[in-house]
């Protein structure tokens, strides 16, 4: 097999942990990394053993021509990257939340099915140990029908008007970057059609989304999401059934999770001692759908994203004034 080329699009800090995995993958290598600065490409490439730095991302993908761009960029910039490389016919992996509203999502993805290109989110947490876990013992009927599911992520984030948390030009707001994850594990996990769904959301001085709350009517299942930016939550999933409960502590990262009867007794505790970075789950996924001329991953297809998107929409229409 020739050797998988990824391309980076923004040399921002999470894209180190992207080289990282890609060194850990059978076959694949990133090939180039693009910044607007090629000054700090440069440095980027340096620190992670790349082999060349662009300071202009259209010149890296007509020079390059990689297998698939990864975009770490900030998100208010995915879309247009995005739609960049479809355009070239360049295979996409964009960091989540990919898209800023539902009318982004839509364009993209006609595009890219127009062209045959494949595009994936990269909701990493869909990939993990953990998650595939809690989807087993749903499956196995472990703890009966979900009755009532609790998700929630808070912490309190850095300070300053332009930072990316706070800053509405660069895409901030809790929605894009937790409200995100809140939402694609629940109706990852539930796999159960959404019958009714209210969304509130706080609005911080800057103009972006600081805590947003969601509650979703599934087919089978009441389901309650809480994220902020502006208080230290306790972080993790609970999902509530006759017989029993699954607790899952910080389900976008986590490494462990827990199954007890229903009468409260332990009955099985998951510890992932395998995954040493979680990124490699979606880079072997990615070039396993490219391989076999997928467009979408059945993982994270492209209407949960849409999906998704939508949800910010509403999280948008509906911002209090605090």
């Amino acid at each position: 097999m020739s050797t998988f080329r990824y391309a980076i699009l923004g040399a921002a800090k999470i894209a180190a942990k992207f080289c990282q995995a890609a060194s850990m993958v059978k076959d694949c290598q990133v090939c180039a990394v693009a910044s607007k600065s090629l000054e700090r490409a440069k440095v980027f490439a340096g620190k992670n053993g790349i082999p060349k730095a662009y300071g202009s991302y259209e010149e890296l993908l007509d020079r390059e021509k990689p297998d698939c761009a990864y975009i770490a960029v900030t998100a208010n910039d995915h879309y247009r990257l995005a739609m960049m490389c479809v355009e070239r016919g360049v295979p996409v992996l964009c960091e989540k939340a990919m898209f800023q509203n539902s009318a982004e999502a839509e364009s993209l993805f006609a595009q890219a099915k127009e062209r045959g290109v494949f595009v994936m989110e990269a909701m990493w947490s869909r990939f993990l140990p953990t998650t595939k876990r809690v989807k087993q013992w749903l499956a196995q009927d472990r703890i009966g029908i979900p009755e009532i599911s609790k998700l929630s992520i808070g912490f309190i984030a850095p300070e300053g008007a332009d930072n990316r948390y706070f800053n509405p030009g660069l895409g901030g707001g809790a929605a894009r970057d937790i409200t995100v994850y809140a939402y694609e594990i629940t109706t990852y996990v539930l796999e159960q059609e959404i019958r009714k769904m209210e969304v509130s959301a706080v609005r911080g001085d800057t103009g972006v989304d600081i805590n947003n709350h969601i509650s979703i009517e599934f087919q089978h299942t009441l389901a309650d999401l809480a994220t902020s930016f502006v208080a230290n939550m306790d972080s993790g999933m609970a999902l509530y059934g006759r017989k029993g409960k699954i607790i899952w502590p910080n389900p976008h990262f986590s490494a462990e999770c827990f199954l007890y009867d229903q009468d409260g007794t332990l009955v099985e505790h998951f510890v992932d001692k395998e995954t040493e970075n979680g990124f490699t789950y979606e880079l072997e996924e990615t070039i396993r759908c490219i391989g076999q001329g997928l467009l979408e991953s059945p993982v994270v297809p492209w209407k949960d994203t849409l999906e998704c998107a939508r949800l910010f929409d509403r999280i948008d229409g509906c911002c209090a004034e605090r």
